[in-house]
């Protein structure tokens, strides 16, 4: 049986993420990833105690959460990377010991590699699951990416939205999709068009307002003007043809293409 310390500073941890403090989250997940490593129990191996090890993966499963919530991706990739080894633990494996959290944790680094347009380690954690699209946490960034390739944004947008993700945490990734999308369709404008007018591009993009959208020009360094947006005009008709299939899956949805200019 893991020793009273562990068990007590892990239900610690519990209890402060259930009150929704994920701070002090983050400060306690650092003496308890110190208590592990003097157990020998940060990476799986024979001579530590079961129950240790399963205690030491929920705790890294609520890192795993913690820091999403805390929007850190870079601790989320490494509490991922430090997951691998309880997941493919035989011991921890059994329908007594398997975690509840796997395909969640999962999943949402499947997300984040969308988010980075990764697609090539995408379809190498895809090709290690089993089944992928019966669980509800792998099929939803399955059906993003898939999307995504055929150019559906408006689906993607609609799928990102709070109400469709399969869990809180999903929402976070979800967002920062929705801005590499936003971005890829921007920097298609910018090769095939002189300016677009505010309020289509305002549906175009997934902006709530057109005040939003001039925010967002602004980033840009775009020319507003007249209720439109331009755009430099060095970039202006340059490889039109290459981004003629983004632009037109991007506008389709919101009015016919030749409607837009």
């Amino acid at each position: 049986m893991a020793d009273k310390e562990l068990k007590a500073l892990h239900q610690g941890l519990i209890n402060t993420v259930n009150k929704g403090d994920y701070a002090s989250a983050s400060r306690g997940l650092s003496s308890l990833k110190i208590a592990l490593l003097q157990r020998n129990a940060l990476i799986p191996s024979p001579t530590t105690p079961l129950a240790t090890l399963l205690h030491a993966r929920d705790i890294l499963e609520i890192g795993a959460l913690t820091s999403i919530h805390q929007t850190d991706d870079a601790a989320f990739s490494r509490y991922y990377s430090q997951l691998q080894p309880f997941y493919e633990d035989p011991r921890l494996s059994t329908p007594k010991t398997a975690s509840m959290n796997r395909s969640k944790i999962t999943g949402l680094h499947l997300l984040l590699l969308l988010s980075r347009n990764d697609i090539a380690d995408f379809h190498t954690t895809l090709e290690n699951l089993e089944a992928p699209e019966d669980d509800p946490f792998i099929k939803h960034p399955i059906m993003l990416e898939r999307w995504l390739m055929e150019g559906s944004y408006d689906k993607v947008w609609n799928a990102t939205k709070s109400s469709q993700v399969p869990s809180e945490e999903y929402a976070h990734f979800s967002q920062v999709l929705v801005g590499t999308i936003r971005n890829e369709i921007a920097s298609c404008w910018e090769k095939a068009y002189a300016s677009l007018p505010i309020s289509n591009a305002k549906n175009l993009i997934f902006l709530d307002s057109e005040g939003a959208v001039i925010q967002f020009a602004k980033e840009k360094r775009w020319e507003v003007k007249d209720g439109r947006v331009y755009f430099p005009v060095e970039e202006t008709e340059k490889e039109a043809l290459a981004s003629g299939t983004i632009i037109e899956n991007s506008i389709g949805y919101a009015h016919e293409l030749e409607t837009i200019v």
